[in-house]
């Protein structure tokens, strides 16, 4: 039986950060763990959504899952059914009864930084063959005035009183579980666990600035226009203790006007003369290699496509290349001299039935040329 994707599993996004992942969860968790929904279709839809978060919320599983699908985390050890790992324990109770379930202050964790954004413009070829770029972005980084502290030196932030340096405020709850204690951000110093009395006059006390940095991108082989890349911890940077976000790069593929491109094939206009097509010769074609020497049979048709193997484009992260698919468009002459037209009305007179031998029709080769 086929596994089902991990993103569907917990409805979001390829692109979701922790932060959704875990209120994905939480909100399957809610609906579907066996305390509260004794169906068996349930629980096992249960066990497959604490699979997908246990993947998921953990960076390096989740990145080879990315990577590799479910072959990226085959042999790995499941805590679905016990829940052995505290945090997903933790997720998963707090999904009921909240954060704080053991009567003890927990200090706030740090946060994960943001991720970042930026488009990079690349042409047809640079796509085919991979090209290193470096794109400049503007991401958050520590202060270096105050060191990310947010105080102006020498003097340092001071613990708050109200919660005690931990960025919450304990609220005991009756609910119909029992008595449980609550969490919820203080609001003496908004979460940060400090008071700053003297802000840092580089950062006003945030203890984040903004940098333009200069970032190389790999660009692999074969990529197409509108795919993305991730380049893990490139983007703002988190607090301190915690992981920067990620840096994703929009590709954005320039309009090549020799070739379209047709996944990972080639299509270009070869406009030949009627004498050519008629009587054969040799061209010369583009291709994203350089120049190529085709050969025209005698009786080429307008639409006729001629099909160069291994010209296109190369397959993203696998072998080989697609085909370069060339579309014959028969020119018509529009000017004729006496001389010119003189000779072709004695070329009529010569027409008989086997002259234009019938083929399969202009739109056939025109559909062949694009599939």
């Amino acid at each position: 039986m086929a596994q089902r994707d991990y993103y569907e599993v917990l409805g979001v996004v390829r692109e979701a950060d922790d932060a959704e992942i875990k209120k994905a969860f939480r909100r399957l968790a809610r609906e579907l763990h066996p305390d509260v929904n004794p169906d068996p279709q349930a629980h096992e839809r249960f066990r497959q959504a604490a699979e997908a978060y246990e993947v998921l919320s953990d960076p390096e599983t989740r990145a080879r899952y990315d990577r590799f699908g479910h072959a990226g985390v085959a042999g790995t050890q499941f805590h679905t059914e016990q829940f052995m790992d505290f945090s997903a324990l933790s997720d998963l109770l707090g999904a009921f009864f909240g954060d704080d379930l053991f009567g003890g202050a927990r200090a706030r964790r740090p946060s994960r930084g943001g991720d970042a954004g930026v488009a990079l413009e690349i042409s047809l070829a640079d796509a085919a063959f991979g090209v290193t770029r470096s794109v400049q972005v503007e991401v958050v980084t520590a202060c270096e005035r105050c060191d990310g502290r947010g105080s102006e030196p020498p003097s340092l932030p001071d613990e708050c009183e109200a919660c005690g340096g931990t960025g919450q405020i304990q609220q005991v709850a009756q609910t119909a579980f029992g008595q449980f204690v609550q969490t919820g951000t203080c609001r003496t110093c908004g979460g940060r666990g400090v008071v700053i009395e003297h802000p840092c006059a580089e950062c006003r006390g945030r203890g984040r600035t903004a940098e333009l940095r200069d970032v190389e991108v790999q660009v692999p082989a074969g990529i197409a226009d509108g795919q993305r890349l991730r380049l893990p911890g490139r983007g703002h940077e988190g607090e301190p203790g915690a992981p920067p976000g990620d840096l994703y790069v929009a590709i954005q593929v320039a309009d090549d006007p020799r070739f379209e491109r047709d996944g990972n094939d080639l299509v270009s206009v070869l406009d030949l003369p009627f004498s050519q097509a008629s009587l054969g010769a040799q061209v010369s074609v583009e291709t994203l290699d350089g120049s190529e020497t085709v050969e025209v049979r005698p009786g080429t048709q307008p639409g006729e496509v001629l099909v160069l193997r291994g010209k296109g484009i190369p397959v993203l992260q696998g072998r080989g290349r697609g085909d370069h698919r060339v579309l014959v468009n028969v020119l018509v002459p529009r000017r004729l001299s006496d001389e010119q037209k003189d000779l072709l009305r004695r070329f009529e007179q010569t027409v008989d039935d086997g002259t234009y031998a019938a083929g399969d029709g202009f739109l056939g080769r025109l559909r062949a040329a694009f599939r």
